[in-house]
């Protein structure tokens, strides 16, 4: 690389990672975005004066006890302006007058569970000893081989120790998927809990592996949520010199002799298209949709076609409401088991997930409320289809009705008090954030395998790569990770120092 000059193609999470680090170590970056705000998946939205949570509803990396905190403070992701907040209980199953709480301890879950189902003892104790097995277990934050850095990180001796004994499980977990072993379970009421966690294509070490993660005392909620998370990071980079270029799509990334050599992008609402000349790129676009997309013809590098081969993106459908009543009085993530399922993109929920956000500040105008739930599945095609057919619109409030309808049931103060509504799917995804099938992250399947993706083309000189798809599962601590590999890739093929904030 003859120049100090990077462009970055996406101003999402991992985007915004590189580009800060990247800016701190000397380079002069300009990050290209499609939509008016940063941010990517990891997003909010405004609808008559209520906030709608879109994209992040924990971060994992939020406690100070881990090296992925550290490295969200180098980002400018953390900061005084959105202090963490530990959601206790994670969930609360509501039936009638009756509660059954997912809590964070350990051993308050395991008494609450017994409560309720001394006939499942045997599974209720298999969960607690999982949990327990796996509380030390986290995402190690390594600096790549060779990069000199100013602040090195390398998991220490004592941290890999802590976490070898959760080995003993990890086997039997990656291969059980998670709908078994929640099935495990006699009484109803706890299989509909368990079963909100996550999303259901998942194997069991996914499910055993966030409820520890939560024991840990990780998985905290910034105040402001996905908005201001990404926002502090953009604020971050723009003060150190990085420049933005929002309404701004990149159509291709133009090669010759096996050596990056510009952008094609489009702005003006598609108008106007220009030349960028570079010899540095970072895709941070859904890498799963960039190599089919971004490239003429399309990558077929050896990993890119196992990414194609591998790759199942975990989609959701997303539901809001703006309710205009204060419903601080129920929990902060309410669980409905439904008497009848909820079809919804060609799957059915025999329960809901909610979010409550009339305990959070700023989500709503005084006594009001905003109200969310996701519904996780394979129903992208399904709603493309009707998108195809000119139905999807109609289909989408057919959706709205069908919810609200039962949550009504269960939660009567929403009733004839709903100023503010909306439904996105897998489509709507898709079109602000070009994620492959609209999908937050990658399904990891029962028996199926973890692998990592390269930060750099094997083929093309100057061709990084940052995203979620980086590993498997994906995610936010995920993405950040992804960002800082790929800046630190480029600053070992330059021979420049990797700068860490100091945090």
């Amino acid at each position: 690389m003859e120049s100090k000059e990077v462009f970055i193609v996406g101003a999402g999470v991992a985007g915004l990672s590189a580009g800060v680090y990247l800016q701190n170590s000397g380079f002069n970056v300009t990050i290209f975005e499609q939509h008016t705000i940063p941010g990517g998946l990891s997003t909010s939205w405004s609808r008559k004066g209520y906030l709608f949570e879109g994209g992040m509803h924990w971060l994992t990396g939020s406690s100070p006890e881990l090296t992925l905190n550290r490295v969200w403070k180098e980002v400018g992701a953390l900061k005084e302006n959105n202090p963490i907040y530990n959601r206790d209980p994670l969930y609360t199953l509501i039936r009638g007058n009756k509660k059954l709480n997912l809590y964070r301890d350990p051993k308050k879950l395991k008494e609450e569970l017994l409560l309720k189902s001394p006939q499942d003892k045997k599974a209720i104790n298999r969960l607690y000893h999982d949990i327990l097995l796996f509380k030390n277990v986290h995402m190690p934050v390594n600096d790549i081989f060779g990069v000199k850095s100013t602040r090195p990180a390398h998991a220490s001796l004592c941290e890999l120790l802590k976490m070898a004994p959760a080995a003993l499980r990890l086997s039997k977990l990656t291969k059980q998927s998670y709908l078994d072993y929640v099935a495990a379970f006699k009484d109803t009421d706890i299989q509909h809990l368990l079963r909100t966690v996550i999303g259901t294509s998942y194997n069991a070490l996914s499910f055993i592996y966030t409820l520890a993660s939560f024991a840990s005392g990780d998985c905290g909620y910034p105040e402001g949520g996905s908005i201001r998370l990404t926002q502090n990071m953009a604020d971050t980079f723009i003060a150190l010199g990085g420049k933005i270029q929002f309404k701004t799509k990149v159509l291709a990334v133009k090669m010759q002799d096996n050596q990056v050599c510009g952008l094609e992008i489009s702005t003006g609402n598609g108008k106007n298209t220009e030349f960028i000349k570079t010899n540095s790129i970072i895709v941070t676009q859904d890498t799963r949709t960039a190599i089919d997309t971004l490239f003429s013809p399309p990558l077929e590098e050896k990993w890119a076609k196992k990414m194609r081969k591998n790759v199942i993106s975990e989609q959701t459908m997303f539901i809001c409401l703006g309710i205009k009543a204060d419903l601080s009085k129920y929990p902060r993530a309410p669980v409905l088991a439904l008497s009848e399922p909820l079809s919804a993109g060609g799957l059915e929920f025999s329960e809901l997930r909610l979010n409550n956000y009339a305990h959070y500040e700023k989500h709503a105008p005084d006594g009001c409320t905003a109200l969310t739930c996701l519904l996780l599945g394979q129903s992208y095609d399904w709603w493309k289809a009707h998108k195809e057919d000119g139905s999807y619109k109609t289909e989408k409030a057919a959706l709205l009705e069908r919810f609200v309808s039962l949550v009504e049931q269960q939660i009567p103060e929403i009733h004839g008090n709903i100023e503010a509504s909306d439904v996105a799917t897998p489509c709507t995804y898709e079109r602000y954030t070009s994620s492959y099938k609209g999908g937050w992250m990658s399904v990891w399947r029962p028996c199926g395998s973890s692998f990592t993706f390269p930060a750099k083309s094997k083929n093309v000189k100057g061709l990084y790569f940052a995203s979620e798809r980086g590993m498997m599962p994906g995610g936010l601590p995920i993405t950040v990770w992804a960002g800082r590999r790929a800046a630190q890739q480029i600053c070992k093929d330059t021979k420049t120092t990797f700068v860490c904030p100091e945090v």
